[in-house]
């Protein structure tokens, strides 16, 4: 009988919202999960309920710490490489969003930090740890294409994770390389981003799940998508 490889995904920011929902996914699928977090007690509840389903690795940690990074890579060694990366975590920013002259410079670097520099460090570091046609995942916004007032700092960051996305994948045409837009969600990010108001009209981070599952389990050239509308056309 011929047995089927264990997949195995990274997915950072995992402790909750859509990296959370996205996990849970792919437990229920029998993948094996390295998850990245900074707050150690809800990554280890994430591990916790997980652990039920499938093998799961969880480590605390920011992402933009090199030693971290190089923790991450040595759990991806030891269970034998990666099919898929999902950068997820993310920083808004100060909140409420300041407009661009106000914008401090200091936390404006750490948010470019934190959504540039990191996932691009984290790829560089896992680079021998990737499988063949392994997929990765970059999570973007619409904020990355749209200029909406308020939001020049997080919308500017990711407007750069796009365009690394983009050289990666016509320097690296072995890999499957994605930037991936979810959505709105009702999640903890979009509250802040939001402060005071009623976001519970939003859509919960599950609704965008199927769209990353159909970039890591189907044969989706490398590109942008947005998950949402991934779902409706593949139902169409």
């Amino acid at each position: 009988m011929t047995t089927i490889p264990t997949r195995t995904a990274l997915i950072t920011g995992a402790s909750r919202g859509l990296g959370l929902a996205l996990a849970r996914a792919l437990a229920q699928q029998g993948w094996t999960l390295i998850l990245n977090a900074r707050g150690a007690e809800a990554l280890e509840a994430a591990r916790a309920e997980l652990s039920s389903l499938t093998r799961v690795i969880a480590l605390a940690g920011d992402v933009t710490d090199e030693a971290h990074r190089a923790a991450l890579a040595e759990a991806a060694q030891q269970v034998g490489g990666l099919d898929a990366l999902v950068n997820n975590a993310g920083m808004l920013g100060p909140s409420p969003q300041p407009a661009l002259l106000d914008y401090p410079l200091d936390q404006l670097e750490e948010v470019y930090r934190t959504n540039v520099l990191a996932p691009l460090a984290l790829i560089q570091r896992l680079r021998a740890q990737l499988r063949p046609a392994a997929r990765l995942i970059n999570v973007t916004s619409d904020a990355a294409v749209e200029a909406y007032e308020g939001w020049g700092g997080y919308g500017s960051s990711k407007a750069a994770l796009e365009q690394l996305s983009a050289v990666l994948a016509a320097e690296e045409p072995s890999l499957r390389i994605y930037w991936v837009d979810p959505g709105d969600m009702r999640t903890e990010m979009q509250q802040a981003a939001f402060p005071g108001e009623d976001i519970s009209d939003r859509p919960l981070p599950e609704s965008s799940v199927p769209g990353f599952i159909e970039l890591l389990e189907g044969s989706l050239p490398s590109g942008r998508y947005a998950a949402r509308v991934l779902v409706r056309e593949e139902v169409a």
